[in-house]
């Protein structure tokens, strides 16, 4: 079963700091996730309650098992790699704040809440304040609408920034990262939803229409988010995803360039060429080799 709210939008204040959670989502990963990274500003939190995959950072590479839980915040470039056997399940939620650099006496106090939040740009680790009822109880709210369900579920919400931080403090593996002061815009979001999940089919025309802007309109957008144009940004997108895939043995070129939203073979090694400096073949061959 899988469960998507997107237009469930809670707002609300921790430690003085404006807070946003616009997207929710819970379900197996079935195909890799290709690398990518999130805006100022905004971090996306992961719970694993059942199953096996991989996580990818930039070199490093972290197991993901039941009970992972993991945030990645701005700029933390991340993949993640279901097991074929035993394809993980995620909860994950997107959390959002326009307020990039709090105020000093919130920053210099050791033991604020949101300070150490907002400061761990990355942490993977093993839950251990029993987060999974939590994430549980929040998408039953959100799935069923019972009376006063969007003051419990920002109920939740709360408790499960407080968990997190408070599994913070319990690291098994913890790097905090600098944190960018590139502003991001309302729909950013949506932007890194459609190149994350359609890099293989998505168009200009389509993009555009999702966010009610011309082509031009969307065109200029990109290059202020990401100084790159549509098809740039969808190069960019295939090529992360076909990195996934060429670590997955079972997967020959053919069918990586179908999923890749290739026409051929051909015209998906000379993409990958170009991007990558070297053949899709020689690159799986010294991956496997390291």
């Amino acid at each position: 079963m899988s469960l998507y709210f997107r237009n469930a939008v809670i707002s609300f204040t921790m430690d003085a700091i404006p807070l946003q959670v616009d997207n929710f989502s819970y379900g197996p990963i079935h195909r890799p996730i290709p690398g990518h990274s999130h805006g100022a500003g905004s971090y996306e939190v992961h719970y694993i309650p059942y199953g096996y995959g991989t996580l990818k950072l930039p070199g490093r590479t972290y197991p993901v098992k039941p009970n992972t839980l993991y945030v990645t915040g701005p700029q933390v470039q991340h993949a993640q790699i279901p097991s074929q056997e035993d394809a993980m399940v995620e909860y994950c939620i997107y959390i959002h704040t326009d307020m990039l650099h709090p105020s000093s006496d919130i920053h210099n106090r050791e033991f604020d809440l949101m300070s150490r939040f907002l400061s761990t740009a990355f942490w993977f680790g093993t839950d251990r304040h029993n987060i999974h009822p939590l994430f549980q109880k929040l998408f039953e709210e959100l799935s069923n609408h019972p009376i006063g369900y969007l003051c419990q579920a920002e109920a939740l919400l709360r408790q499960i920034i407080v968990s997190i931080v408070r599994n913070y403090k319990q690291d098994e593996i913890l790097a905090e990262l600098p944190e960018s002061n590139r502003a991001i815009s309302n729909p950013s979001l949506l932007l890194e939803e459609a190149f994350l999940m359609e890099y293989d089919s998505l168009t200009l025309e389509a993009l555009s229409s999702r966010l009610a802007l011309s082509a031009r309109q969307t065109q200029r957008l990109l290059k202020k988010q990401y100084g790159q144009t549509f098809l740039q940004k969808r190069t960019q997108a295939r090529m992360a995803a076909a990195v996934s895939l060429l670590a997955d043995p079972s997967l020959n070129l053919t069918a990586i360039a179908e999923r890749t939203g290739y026409s051929s073979v051909e015209h998906f090694s000379t993409a990958f060429r170009k991007f990558y400096k070297t053949s899709p073949r020689e690159y799986r061959k010294r991956t496997i080799m390291v």
